[in-house]
């Protein structure tokens, strides 16, 4: 019984080490990144406002890390319809979500609303999430964990998907890196809780390294 006590006290300051070191991590590498693309930033800033004008960024309310709402930040990438609308599934809502979110859904909006020319550009490198290294250092997100969720889709989450908020979204994650869209939660769900369940050192960097790979390369679609 003592061994196990053992084991179990080892195993805790292991994962608070480890989440200790990722914060660590996050705060230098996204300042570091931050100022390097400082320039970047600003050119696109100067972009967007000549060529598509103002708003020059998106805000948009987000759940992170035990349920926690927040603004995440972004540089705009689509049109500004007359009228935008974001609304969740035609068939009966809430209650056919009553045992949680089910695995396919989609949110539709304004089909008048696209992506702006500067918008294909930021969205094919993964540009348009520059602003969110604030958010990173804020400590509102990470750089590697599940997509940050929103609040609306969350307020129906089931017990089990609850458990992707047990860590802190990311700016890119272990979905993400396998192609997974928001469109199959079922399977965006299931990568999010095998990140939350084995997260390590060693999973962090394959991420990073897979998705800056997948960053240089542009996506294609």
């Amino acid at each position: 019984m003592l061994e196990s006590a053992k084991t179990k006290t080892n195993l805790f300051l292991h994962i608070n080490l480890y989440f200790f070191l990722k914060r660590l991590i996050d705060i230098m590498f996204s300042a570091v990144l931050f100022l390097l693309l400082l320039p970047l930033f600003l050119f696109i800033c100067v972009r967007i406002a000549r060529k598509e004008g103002r708003p020059i960024f998106t805000k948009e309310l987000k759940v992170g890390k035990n349920n926690r709402t927040f603004t995440m930040w972004s540089f705009r990438t689509m049109t500004i319809g007359s009228k935008v609308i974001r609304q969740l599934p035609p068939f009966p809502f809430p209650s056919s979500w009553e045992k949680g979110v089910p695995n396919f859904f989609k949110i539709t909006g304004d089909k008048n609303v696209t992506l702006t020319e500067t918008g294909l550009w930021l969205k094919k490198y993964s540009l348009e999430k520059i602003p969110q290294l604030i958010n990173v250092l804020k400590g509102d997100m990470s750089l590697i964990g599940p997509s940050p969720e929103r609040p609306e889709i969350a307020d129906y989450y089931n017990n089990k998907q609850l458990k992707r908020l047990k860590v802190r979204p990311g700016l890119t994650g272990y979905a993400q890196i396998k192609g997974v869209t928001n469109d199959n939660h079922g399977k965006k769900i299931s990568y999010d809780l095998y990140y939350t369940q084995n997260c390590s050192y060693k999973l962090d960097l394959k991420i990073m390294v897979k998705a800056s790979k997948q960053i240089v390369k542009g996506k294609t679609s």
